[in-house]
């Protein structure tokens, strides 16, 4: 099974992916790449290193650098009252350069039209591979701020200092993660594990409707990827959500069961199935299997 896989019969994708093509430096990496992923599913993607994993990820993100040279990539979000027309956001009262009406309507919304910052609005939580630092920062300002930015877009009331906090809390424990921690500054000092931890905090207070996971596995120990897999299942494995994993190895699946899982190849999806298919990758390859 190649690109085109996996719609459920009579519902519209949360995220369609249509013949996406990306470069990077002008070095073509996305090749019309194509995926359907809907509401209350879990799709991990797979794939030798330079098959175009991160670039999918940074180009659903809108990370500068990442240039679109073709397809489309539509996103579905759950209406939030602030993404209705007439609204704040739709009005453009919340933030300078949000989206048209059109856009926003907690309908179908163009993903790629969007700046990285209407796209995390709009519900898309991008985490990355290597967690950046932000010294002078803590996170604790900083996660108050992203939050409450984006609730005034989605038109709801901002988190007074004790109610944030109570959020924190729950989330920081859900990841078992001191809160002493979230008041330095942002991934500053952090062990790899620390900070991807710290990054499932930073999603569970964000609360998004689909996450884009890059290699979240990478750098943790066996009891970090059991917390942190726990912590993805918790936070976004409901009937409204859906994730896409981006991973190397099997291992993390065992914590969090995926529903598909594709092979990423040549900046193309060449193959699609079950969790089996990750369990097959580990025992004979890439190469073997992708042929």
């Amino acid at each position: 099974m190649g690109d085109d896989q996996n719609s459920k019969a009579g519902q519209s994708p949360m995220l369609q992916i249509n013949k996406l093509s990306a470069t990077v430096a002008d070095k073509p990496i996305l090749k019309g790449l194509s995926l359907s992923i809907n509401a209350g599913e879990i799709h991990a993607i797979m794939g030798p290193n330079g098959a175009g994993k991160s670039t999918l990820a940074y180009t659903l993100g809108g990370r500068p650098g990442y240039e679109v040279t073709g397809g489309s990539v539509r996103f579905t979000p759950p209406r939030h009252p602030g993404l209705d027309p007439g609204s704040g956001l739709a009005s453009g009262a919340a933030l300078a350069g949000s989206p048209a009406p059109d856009q926003v309507r907690g309908d179908e919304i163009d993903l790629l039209a969007l700046a990285p910052h209407e796209r995390a609005a709009a519900g898309l939580f991008l985490g990355f591979q290597y967690p950046v630092e932000i010294p002078g920062v803590s996170f604790v300002q900083f996660l108050r701020e992203a939050a409450n930015a984006q609730r005034k877009v989605r038109g709801q009331e901002p988190l007074s200092g004790a109610e944030f906090l109570k959020l924190a809390r729950e989330k920081a424990g859900l990841l078992r993660m001191d809160m002493d921690m979230l008041k330095r500054p942002v991934n500053v000092g952090f062990s790899g594990g620390e900070k991807k931890r710290a990054e499932m905090v930073q999603m569970g207070i964000l609360d998004p409707s689909f996450a884009v996971l890059d290699e979240t596995d990478s750098g943790l120990d066996i009891d970090a990827l059991r917390i942190v897999g726990d912590g993805i299942n918790a936070i976004m494995r409901r009937p409204e959500k859906a994730v896409l994993l981006i991973t190397h190895y099997q291992r993390l699946l065992d914590y969090v069961k995926p529903d598909f899982v594709h092979v990423l190849a040549g900046g193309r999806i060449v193959k699609t199935g079950g969790p089996e298919l990750a369990l097959q990758l580990e025992e004979e390859g890439y190469e073997a299997v992708a042929a």
